[in-house]
């Protein structure tokens, strides 16, 4: 059989398959006084997901960014104040960086008053005092103030119009497709908008990207200058729920917005929930808390493949050695409906380039892994990359490679 043949019939197949045995809850006895039946598997049943009013909104798997949930996702929106969560993102980035101390001060300018901004949410700062840092970013987070928004997009970058370059560069890097910002608060600019999944993206990379930025989120009042405003994420008090972030927003224009993440910390499981134009704030809460409970009843995070370990060795030529392992760098864990965690399937395939070619180092992407649920529902794929690196063979090893794989050519 030919090398391409071979390489063929070897990419062209599931390479490893992955069986997960869900253990059901042992099932109750019947009552004396009723017939005996089969009770229903609680992995079995898996209702609907719920339908929202919202003109958009999404639930999402933490780990993977996969969609398990979502309607009109990539519909144009208007943010509203979840625009914060981008300044607080490029706030928190210049801070990681080292090129912004939380400790230094920011003269209040007269555009960014709190008087500029009449009944719209304000940390109520003044003109020409000074104000850290740190408690500009704590007023932006849980006060919302757009007054501190705009004392910061100015002490960052000189002017507003500048510090939205800044959030448009870093939501490009981020992989946020459907958005444009024009300004730091997300107030109305027919030019700014985003999408339901634009805002779990931002959501996501702030809880990764900035653990001790995202931290504050939780956080459920703040007092500046004398006056106690309380997060405006009805979820934080909610019992019932671990949520710790992220933000809320309102404009006429849209609605009620919110983007929400909670963990259920036995299974290490989070999710991010958006729901977007909602008819009040309760409304937001109620939905939002929906979506997650929905996810967390009825989803399993299940571990596939580890980070490191071999799926295959795949052939290279013109190597030190002929084959080379390849697999994930990364764990990958995905959530799985409770009714489909049994044989979960993986496959690969490589690139369009079929052949290998040494030299080549650790950690290349060579393909994709695919992981699939027994009916064939694709759940996640994920890069497939070299576990090792290969040098370049010697002269002889080089012109055998070279004579086999040119026959194999001319064959096939």
């Amino acid at each position: 059989m030919s090398i391409r043949k071979s390489l063929s019939l070897i990419v062209g197949i599931a390479l490893t398959c992955f069986s997960f045995n869900a253990v059901a809850d042992s099932k109750p006895k019947p009552t004396p006084d009723k017939p005996s039946k089969p009770a229903p598997s609680a992995v079995e049943v898996v209702p609907s997901p719920p339908e929202l009013g919202e003109s958009a909104y999404l639930l999402m798997d933490y780990a993977t960014g996969e969609v398990l949930i979502g309607k009109d996702i990539h519909k144009r929106i208007i943010p509203a104040s979840l625009t914060k969560m981008m300044t607080s993102y490029v706030i928190g980035q210049e801070i990681e960086a080292g090129r912004l101390d939380p400790e230094e001060m920011v003269t209040i300018s007269q555009n960014a008053w709190s008087k500029n901004y009449g009944d719209s949410s304000k940390m109520f700062i003044e003109v020409g005092k000074q104000v850290s840092v740190r408690d500009l970013n704590l007023g932006i987070i849980i006060q919302s103030g757009n007054d501190a928004c705009i004392a910061m997009a100015e002490h960052l970058a000189g002017s507003e119009e500048a510090f939205a370059n800044l959030m448009n560069n870093w939501a490009q890097y981020i992989g946020m497709k459907d958005s444009n910002f024009v300004n730091s608060h997300g107030l109305h600019d027919e030019n700014h908008y985003s999408s339901a999944y634009d805002m779990a993206i931002l959501g996501r990379a702030l809880i990764h990207d900035l653990p001790d930025e995202y931290k504050i989120y939780s956080q459920k009042e703040f007092t500046f200058n004398g006056i106690k405003q309380s997060n405006r994420n009805r979820l934080l008090w909610d019992n019932t729920l671990h949520v710790d972030g992220i933000k809320t927003g309102h404009l006429s224009q849209v609605g009620y917005n919110l983007v929400t993440s909670a963990v259920d910390p036995a299974n290490n499981f989070r999710l991010i929930s958006v729901v977007i134009g909602a008819n009040s704030e309760r409304q937001r809460a109620d939905d939002s808390k929906a979506l997650l409970t929905y996810g967390f009843r009825f989803y399993k995070p299940v571990p596939v493949i580890k980070k490191g370990k071999p799926l295959i060795e795949q052939k290279i030529i013109y190597g030190d050695k002929s084959k080379v392992k390849l697999g994930s760098g990364r764990d990958i864990t995905v959530a799985v409906p409770r009714n489909k965690i049994d044989n979960l399937k993986v496959s690969i395939k490589l690139n369009d380039k079929n052949k290998l070619e040494a030299p080549i180092k650790s950690g290349v992407e060579v393909g994709t892994i695919f992981i699939r649920t027994s009916d064939d529902e694709l759940i996640h794929q994920a890069p497939l990359i070299t576990l090792e690196s290969v040098e370049e063979g010697g002269w002889l090893d080089k012109s055998w490679d070279w004579t086999v794989s040119s026959i194999s050519d001319l064959f096939s």
